[in-house]
């Protein structure tokens, strides 16, 4: 296309994109700044919640659900904070939390130490669990190895001080559904930690927590009475099947000892555990089918991604057509939609969940809702950067962040500016940027790695939780086509010229268009 027959026309998507990340990114930057100014100022931790748990670090809540979001939204945008009070904060952490051997117990902050004078083993191991699935897993799965995975490592090598599968959680405070949920979690840890570090020993762990489950004695649509298919249970579904699927590449004999059991709970819930929508209720008995709480999972994402990935390698069209009914009613039925008792915490995760599998399947009716309920859940902030004041702030700022990578295609600038819009858009294997900065830009754009690949050493971009979607990734060896409007400057890169960052000026009230043409080498 010579610069005479440029048409601005084809990039206006990629301009509302630009405006759409710019909000989503300043509202992230308010979060992190907001959450600051509320940290301990011994110790620099977060709190628990900026109510009745305002004098508290714990690492079920605090440590998994809002600072590990901190985290990421300063490694992409706040560079001072990222190397600066985010790791002060691990650094603190690690120094003053650990309680058996190197697992976080809950700190008072008056007290200057442990906020229980006794050991509650049932709370380290909850704890340590949430920490690696809920906050660590994310920030490993964007940053790889980090001193976030080492963290990590350290929680996960320890485990087996209390136990290797939990068979109990004492206590009421961690709800009834808390020995399938620490176990999922786990499996969700061990299988990605495998393909992380290449340890065999990771993936026997996972193999003897999914042997407890994976029998005819304790598979979960058979022996219990209840089970949640949202949070705080659906944990073991997505858990389960996702060591069954680094069985599938890494232990074929285990795999095939396992997929009669794996088949039967799927089918199980998709014949009791759905509405007429397609969407799982929260809580039923898979036994006799009885529907125990007839609420609609704000996580029907997270279960459906195994579904997905579980669908394809066992060539099982019907668990596909499982998510494409589900993606398909969105629009239509749920928006503004109750998910979690009014909370901004469940239009979170329901984005996240519907994200991850527009990002395989781009229905139609599910990008409508997805530009729809962004909206709503951003109407939770407050003009000072706190959401509603709880741990569940950060899960606000890690959909914000996903969202904003769909609108850019995974394509970021070296730094950023509060007046910076840019935006991205593929169609018909054309990529189109557009770029505009109210005082003006220079720096670097840089195209997106494959993180499942580089940083986690996974064979397959599966759909997962916690993970952080794939949208443009360039194949590092291959050549691209780059045309600059209105310029119609036009110049060959290879993918890891594209990788490593494109520079790009932009004057003051000036629109810079960018045009790539080449291969996107996503995924699954």
């Amino acid at each position: 296309m010579s610069c005479r027959e440029f048409d601005p026309g084809l990039y206006q998507e990629s301009l509302d994109n630009g405006l759409l990340v710019n909000e989503g990114f300043n509202r992230c930057i308010s979060y992190v700044n907001a959450w600051n100014l509320h940290a301990d100022s011994i110790t620099g931790l977060i709190p628990r919640n900026l109510r009745e748990s305002s004098d508290y670090w714990n690492a079920w809540d605090a440590a998994a659900d809002n600072y590990p979001f901190m985290v990421l939204t300063s490694s992409i945008l706040m560079p001072e904070f990222f190397s600066g009070k985010a790791l002060r904060m691990l650094e603190s952490e690690k120094l003053l939390t650990p309680r058996i051997g190197r697992l976080p117990d809950t700190y008072s902050f008056t007290k200057q130490g442990f906020l229980n004078e006794t050991i509650d083993t049932s709370q380290v191991i909850f704890g340590s669990a949430e920490y690696m699935k809920d906050g660590l897993i994310p920030l490993t799965e964007w940053l790889g190895e980090s001193p976030w995975s080492e963290r990590m490592t350290e929680i996960l090598d320890d485990i087996p001080l209390l136990t290797r599968v939990v068979k109990e959680m004492k206590g009421k405070s961690f709800g009834p559904n808390a020995v399938m949920e620490v176990n999922g979690d786990l499996l969700q840890v061990l299988s990605r930690m495998y393909w992380f570090t290449g340890k065999k020993e990771y993936l026997e762990w996972g193999a003897l927590i999914a042997d407890y489950y994976l029998n005819g004695l304790n598979l979960p649509v058979t022996n219990s009475a209840r089970l949640r298919i949202r949070d705080h249970g659906c944990e073991i579904i997505s858990g389960l099947c996702e060591i069954y699927l680094a069985a599938y590449y890494a232990w074929p004999e285990k795999r095939a000892e396992w997929k009669p059991f794996i088949r039967k709970m799927l089918d199980r819930i998709l014949e009791a555990g759905r509405n007429e929508d397609g969407l799982f209720y929260n809580e039923i008995n898979p036994v006799t089918g009885e529907i125990i709480s007839g609420g609609i999972a704000d996580n029907f994402g997270y279960t459906l991604n195994a579904y997905y990935f579980v669908g394809i390698i066992d060539s099982v069209p019907g668990y596909r057509e499982a998510v494409l009914k589900a993606l398909s009613v969105l629009y239509e039925k749920y928006r503004n939609f109750n998910w979690e008792n009014g909370g901004c915490d469940g239009y979170a995760d329901a984005i996240e969940g519907a994200l991850n599998l527009f990002n395989r399947e781009p229905v139609e009716e599910a990008r409508k809702w997805l530009d729809s309920e962004i909206k709503v859940m951003w109407k939770y902030q407050k003009p000072d950067g706190i959401v509603e004041g709880w741990h569940g702030d950060g899960n606000f700022a890690r959909t914000t962040i996903m969202y904003c990578l769909w609108k850019t295609m995974g394509i970021l600038p070296d730094h950023w500016d509060e007046k910076l819009l840019i935006g991205a858009y593929e169609k018909n294997g054309i990529l189109r940027i557009a770029l505009s900065c109210e005082n003006g830009w220079q720096g670097k754009i840089k195209f997106e790695t494959p993180r499942y690949s580089e940083k986690m050493h996974m064979p397959a971009d599966y759909p997962r939780i916690n993970q952080f979607q794939q949208w443009f990734t360039p194949d590092r060896k291959s050549e691209y086509r780059v045309s600059f409007f209105p310029s119609g400057k036009k110049v060959k890169f290879t993918g890891e010229e594209l990788i490593n960052g494109i520079p790009v000026t932009v004057r003051p009230g000036e629109i810079k268009y960018i045009e790539v043409k080449g291969k996107n080498m996503r995924h699954f």
